[in-house]
């Protein structure tokens, strides 16, 4: 029994370290403009790569804007949804 906790606390560590995704979702609120600015602020973003970002998420429904563990990705999700963002990780 011992054995299988450990696995199981084994496993759930894997699936916490793996790669993930911050996807920021379209919306029909926030302007281009907006949008960009947060990106450079939160993500740290250059003004080019928030430009295509922006673009790539209003022309598809989303765009990768950050990769990582989801440790590392929880404060940008959770700092784009209170600029007002939708946000998801992967």
């Amino acid at each position: 029994m011992n054995q299988e906790k450990q696995k199981y606390s084994e496993d759930t560590i894997e699936l916490l370290e793996e790669e993930k995704s911050l996807l920021l979702l379209n919306d029909d609120v926030n302007t281009f403009d907006y949008v960009i600015e947060v990106l450079m602020k939160v993500c740290g973003h250059t003004l080019e790569q928030a430009e295509t970002c922006a673009m790539i998420t209003h022309y598809k429904g989303k765009c990768t804007v950050k990769s990582g563990t989801y440790e590392e990705l929880e404060p940008y999700y959770i700092s784009l949804l209170n600029h007002h963002l939708y946000a998801k990780i992967q």
